[in-house]
């Protein structure tokens, strides 16, 4: 299936200079959502994995409906300030300014096999501060997901010796 006919692009959002990758029509074709789930799924079937870890907010519209075809369970890394609970927070920074992403303390537990899904790689902060996260608990990232990967950012030098599936490149 072409699935990036399902992408629009955005000139200039958030800033000058930037296009952004929108995967809301993707989403809006249950079709294509359908197909970029499982598309994921096949990628991880072998990969026994414990629990999927999506980054906020698009990395739960990714990584959710993966979890629950695996059968397993689903972490939420999120924004600092977020999480009600006992909370292990690493920051970093993206294309275009700086965050904190934060997990439950009891999120992973140690030794989990861990996947990282998120609809976009682009310069890799973002994943490499879920990785982090992921592995100050224990966890064990075992592989990497994502609907779009951005070449020109080279986020894949950031997270080298992981395993990345990407469904589409621009």
């Amino acid at each position: 299936m072409d699935l990036k006919q399902y992408i629009a692009d955005v000139k200039d959002f958030p800033e000058q200079g930037i296009i952004f990758r929108d995967i809301s029509p993707l989403m809006a074709n249950g079709e294509a959502y359908r197909y970029s789930i499982k598309e994921i799924v096949k990628y991880a079937q072998d990969l026994n994995v414990d629990k999927v870890v999506g980054p906020e907010a698009r990395g739960f519209m990714v990584g959710c409906p993966v979890a629950v075809e695996l059968g397993c369970g689903f972490a939420m890394a999120r924004k600092k300030g977020k999480l009600p609970r006992e909370t292990v927070e690493v920051s970093y920074g993206l294309e275009y300014g700086k965050a904190t992403l934060q997990l439950h303390q009891d999120a992973i537990l140690p030794g989990d096999k861990v996947l990282v899904c998120d609809d976009l790689l682009a310069t890799g902060g973002t994943t490499a501060a879920t990785i982090e996260l992921v592995e100050k608990l224990g966890g064990e990232v075992v592989g990497l997901a994502f609907l779009i990967e951005l070449l020109d950012l080279k986020g894949r030098d950031l997270i080298q010796g992981y395993d990345i599936f990407t469904l589409m490149e621009y």
